[in-house]
């Protein structure tokens, strides 16, 4: 082989090497630009939400003598929160008779917390029927009523549930969330009593809600 080809070839091999080498650079430019302006890594909405933070909020009802309670009212002092209606044949009337009973058995700890029904009933439920229920059960329970839209906006705040389900001879009951709210003094969720659970551990976290 002449020493011209072997020069040509070696040329060539050249050519190659720098080609390759200019492809890797600009490859490697190409990250480096994507990564400087690229879009923003949405971290933000991968957050993990408290739900304990999306629980309450502001309201506006309305008291068995006519005065305004408003979650500003509350605050300041934990209280326990239910949602029902006065013509609630078992699950409002046991448990509100349970919430009474375990603040009897706490002493003087039980005053240290307020227990609040609020009636999703305000078609029927006055606040003076309100007011006549709530005294049925021996210990101070703030009653608590309001237009449709505001019981909705409460309702919703506190992610309780109610719905109308129509009855023979055109009356209706009402279907709705049976857990009790346990929230602290700053206004926040603290636990959930549920219906089904033992008087003990209900207790306990009566307990904790006022410790």
């Amino acid at each position: 082989m002449s020493n011209s080809t072997e020069a040509a070839q070696a040329r060539s091999r050249l050519k190659h090497i720098r080609l390759a080498l200019w492809l890797l650079v600009a490859l490697l430019a190409g990250f480096a630009l994507f990564y400087l302006v690229g879009p923003e890594p949405e971290a933000a909405l991968d957050e993990p939400v408290d739900y304990g933070d999306t629980v309450g909020g502001a309201f506006s009802l309305t008291a068995p003598d006519g005065s305004t309670v408003t979650d500003q009212t509350l605050k300041g002092q934990p209280f326990a929160i239910f949602f029902g209606f006065t013509r609630c044949p078992d699950v409002c009337p046991t448990t509100l008779s349970r919430l009474a009973q375990l603040r009897k058995r706490m002493g003087e700890d039980g005053e240290k917390f307020q227990i609040v029904f609020v009636s999703v009933d305000p078609g029927y439920d006055s606040p003076e029927d309100i007011g006549r229920y709530v005294d049925l059960f021996g210990t101070p329970i703030i009653g608590l009523t309001g237009s449709d839209e505001a019981i909705a906006n409460i309702a919703d705040a506190y992610h309780a549930f109610y719905e109308k389900v129509p009855v023979e001879g055109g009356d209706y009951t009402i279907d709705h969330t049976a857990a009790v709210y346990l929230m602290g003094a700053d206004g926040k969720l603290q636990s959930i009593i549920d219906y089904h659970e033992s008087p003990a551990a209900s207790l306990a976290k009566l307990e904790r809600l006022v410790g």
